[in-house]
């Protein structure tokens, strides 16, 4: 009877690992028989959500560029997000892959599906999916807990940047994502809503492609207040002070060109609130060199 009852009670203490069943970016719904305990991340702003949603340590592989947080860098790799290892995912046996669908093959996602391998698809185009991804994340690997905290301080982080800058005096942006060949963003990008947070207005937003190519005489037509850059280092570009040589321009002239480290603002990840509150206080700082340059105009 001891033994009996000694079993119930040791029973009753392990976690019960119930079934999970979420819906990606695609509505395909994906069913776990239990939260993922071996997960392949096959994006690097998918890898930091992993870990961010409390998910880090269930992580057994990335892709290429998977540089964040520093534990990532530590994780085997399984290809770069344009040409995967499907041999070496199905080696280290997962129970959970998610894939991006802007950046992974559809045919090798599909491939996966077909092996037997459940697989998760995001496309993250909006900052108010970023919290929802963070949940879904945390439901698919049982870290709910940390998960749903990391998205309140999310959603409460942007609605206060929102209601600090959102209403100010527009501010005319030309994002620069390269410099040859010279592309920007439009309004489909998150980048774009990032602007719009700050009360920026992107120069280039109704273009048709999501990363236009443009030419400097498009610049100079729009005309922008501010000129802000990111490129793919840490450091600032060096090409981004090439638009003193066009001294017509606002930006240049109110000296508004602006930097933002690419890992803050060109990766759907939490890490993009850190690029907003810096990109408000720079068209803030322009705002204010607008007014400056009105109130003297008017003396």
């Amino acid at each position: 009877m001891f033994i009996v009852l000694s079993l119930v009670l040791i029973a009753a203490s392990l976690p019960v690992l119930a079934e999970v069943s979420v819906e990606d970016d695609l509505k395909n719904t994906i069913t776990l028989e239990q939260p993922a305990q071996r997960i392949i991340s096959l994006a690097p702003s998918v890898t930091e959500l992993l870990f961010s949603a409390g998910a880090g340590s269930k992580v057994v592989a990335v892709v290429d560029y998977s540089d964040f947080p520093e534990a990532a860098k530590e994780l085997p790799h399984v290809g770069g997000y344009t040409q995967l290892d499907i041999e070496r995912i199905l080696v280290l046996q997962p129970d959970l892959v998610i894939g991006w669908k802007s950046g992974n093959h559809p045919d090798t996602l599909e491939k996966l599906r077909q092996l037997g391998l459940p697989v998760y698809t995001t496309e993250t185009r909006y900052l108010e999916q970023i919290p929802v991804t963070l949940e879904k994340f945390g439901r698919l690997a049982g870290t709910s807990t940390i998960a749903k905290k990391e998205a309140e301080h999310f959603r409460l982080t942007l609605q206060k940047l929102k209601d600090q800058y959102q209403h100010k005096a527009p501010v005319k942006v030309f994002y620069q994502v390269w410099n040859k060949p010279l592309i920007t963003i439009n309004k489909e990008n998150l980048i774009n809503q990032v602007i719009n947070v700050c009360g920026g207005q992107n120069v280039f937003a109704e273009l048709s492609n999501i990363a236009p190519r443009i030419d400097i005489e498009a610049v100079l037509k729009v005309n922008p207040d501010a000129i802000v850059a990111s490129g793919m280092r840490v450091e600032r570009p060096e090409w981004l002070d090439e638009w003193k040589d066009w001294p017509a321009i606002n930006a240049v002239q109110k000296r508004q060109l602006h930097f933002i480290p690419p890992g803050h603002i060109q990766r759907q990840t939490v890490r993009v609130l850190l690029g907003a509150e810096q990109l408000c206080q720079q068209l803030d700082q322009t705002r204010h060199r607008i007014a400056t340059s009105s109130t003297g105009n008017n003396q």
